[in-house]
């Protein structure tokens, strides 16, 4: 039966006893069946549609999507409390207690005046607090592998850069970049893929790291530009398809008008 909205935290606990009761006894045939495995999909489906939204400026949208993606984390912390392992109340403590922790400067007497301030300080905590567990040692072994190779080349440069591993000017960067591209050439010449392969990861890496320096999130970045070739290709195929043509019956120079008309147009 559909309710009448609730605040914040009586309605998350709703939210909590929904999951519950589907997962349980005469619950969703679906939802029990479920397992980590096959849930951790929508996970990242859920966490697109939201980028998707933000690009979008679906304020409407958004506010569907978000509600979503707190499903999923609701449906992993039921998963892990019918094993005995812990409940989404242990999750929102550990969360409020992190941002507590990791906020000096805001909840006690800490000191940061600028972002890359709070950012260093962040990983220096954190460096503290993972002190003698057992996990993969290294500055990049928090960096997830699982992650989109793109966002995991960000954070990789980013917390290299904050160790002091990096190029002093954006300058430096290019410089490298016109480097790896000759490199790219000169594999391309060999003809061995392998070579190749490895020559356009570099470049793409250093693509990232001017991405850095001037401050911008290279896959946001690229979402943009994807969204902009998508919405410049459908112009080509309306207009084309006016003709009465498929699109290898126009060919590229015929389309090549088309794209160059929805660039004019802003699209």
């Amino acid at each position: 039966m559909l309710e009448a909205k609730l605040p914040a935290g009586p309605g998350f606990e709703r939210l909590v006893e929904i999951m519950a009761r589907l997962r349980g006894p005469g619950g969703c045939p679906w939802d029990r069946e479920q397992s980590f495995d096959t849930i951790k999909r929508y996970l990242l489906e859920e966490t697109y549609e939201v980028m998707d939204a933000i690009d979008a400026r679906d304020w409407d949208g958004l506010e569907d999507e978000l509600g979503d993606l707190l499903l999923q984390a609701v449906f992993f912390a039921q998963m892990a409390t019918e094993e005995g392992r812990f409940d989404i109340a242990d999750s929102v403590h550990a969360i409020c207690n992190k941002l507590v922790r990791r906020h000096p400067h805001i909840f006690a007497d800490g000191d940061a005046r600028t972002a890359d301030d709070v950012s260093k300080r962040w990983d220096e905590i954190k460096a503290v607090e993972n002190k003698g567990k057992a996990k993969p040692q290294g500055l990049l072994a928090g960096v997830p592998r699982s992650l989109p190779a793109l966002v995991e080349a960000s954070q990789i440069a980013s917390r290299a850069a904050r160790a002091g591993f990096d190029w002093d000017s954006v300058e430096q960067v290019f410089d490298k970049m016109r480097e790896e591209l000759s490199e790219l050439d000169g594999a391309r010449a060999s003809g061995k893929s392998e070579q190749i392969e490895d020559e356009l990861g570099d470049l793409l890496f250093v693509v990232v790291n001017i991405a850095r320096f001037l401050k911008v999130d290279p896959e946001q970045a690229l979402r943009k530009t994807n969204a902009k070739f998508r919405r410049r290709f459908a112009h080509v195929e309306a207009g084309v398809e006016a003709q009465g043509k498929t699109l290898p019956e126009a060919g590229i120079a015929e389309m090549e008008v088309l794209w160059k008309a929805a660039k004019q147009k802003g699209l």
